[in-house]
């Protein structure tokens, strides 16, 4: 997974405002072209941005969050926010009034999609329903907060860094997702320990690097398989000699396997 496209063929999306919200809960479907920004802007309500297909980046009050579809981006009321998407993806804002949002956390962080969330948006999507306006739908809603406010945040899923011996190697290796080499190896790069690398890893990043790469991995492998790639494939692409262990570090991050993310995009 190459590092996103800074040139100036971005496609900017077009604003979406309103005079004053429809409901206390009311949703926004689109459909973003590859190469897609959205200006800086903010909003009175708290939302949550959930997608199918590639992978979102946002960054809010100068923080970069990266979210593939199994983790949705809860953005506080005011929070100042642009996007990004590199690759097409199917769009769900989940608009809520503040009053509503006690129960989420305060500042933008993750939260994981389950299942249940996936199949009511995907109902709502499918209907043109943009906010509830039956009894049906408002019990859905319902649901819907409580399947998203029980979750636990994640502040990163993966995180960057300006330390001075991390930053160059996070690049090269987002550059180049199968890169092989190991942390002792960058070490010596970037004329430091192995052990020293670790502490930062950890102080910096919240995870070890192996846990950073493998997150890496992960994402580029929704590129490659989305291009259509088998599951084997990909796995040896990765580096692994066999297609079990790249099954088993898929559905850890995303809850499925790689062939039935795969048989989303290819029906």
């Amino acid at each position: 997974m190459k590092k996103q496209d800074t040139s100036s063929d971005r496609i900017l999306h077009p604003s979406f405002s309103i005079d004053s919200a429809p409901s206390d809960i009311f949703m926004n479907f689109d459909a973003f072209l590859p190469n897609t920004e959205t200006r800086v802007h903010s909003h009175s309500w708290g939302q949550i941005q959930l997608i199918s297909g590639g992978i979102l980046e946002i960054e809010a009050d100068s923080v970069r969050f990266l979210a593939p579809p199994h983790l949705a981006i809860w953005i506080p009321a005011n929070v100042t926010h642009r996007s990004y998407n590199r690759k097409p993806i199917e769009y769900c804002s989940l608009n809520i009034e503040p009053a509503l949002t006690e129960h989420f956390p305060s500042q933008t962080s993750l939260l994981k999609v389950t299942p249940i969330v996936s199949a009511i948006i995907e109902d709502f999507r499918q209907r043109n329903v943009s906010f509830a306006k039956v009894d049906k739908d408002k019990r859905l809603v319902k649901v819907l907060l409580d399947q998203l406010e029980s979750q636990q945040a994640e502040q990163h899923f993966l995180p960057t860094s300006v330390n001075k011996y991390l930053a160059p190697i996070l690049s090269a290796v987002e550059d180049n997702p199968v890169d092989q080499t190991s942390l002792s190896e960058w070490a010596d790069r970037v004329h430091t320990t192995e052990r020293t690398l670790a502490r930062h890893c950890k102080s910096e990043l919240g995870m070890s690097f192996t846990e950073w790469r493998l997150r890496l991995r992960y994402l580029y492998s929704m590129e490659l398989l989305r291009k259509g790639q088998s599951v084997k494939e990909v796995a040896l692409t990765l580096g692994y000699h066999q297609a079990s262990p790249f099954i088993f570090m898929f559905k850890k991050y995303s809850g499925q396997t790689p062939e039935q993310y795969k048989n989303k995009f290819l029906q």
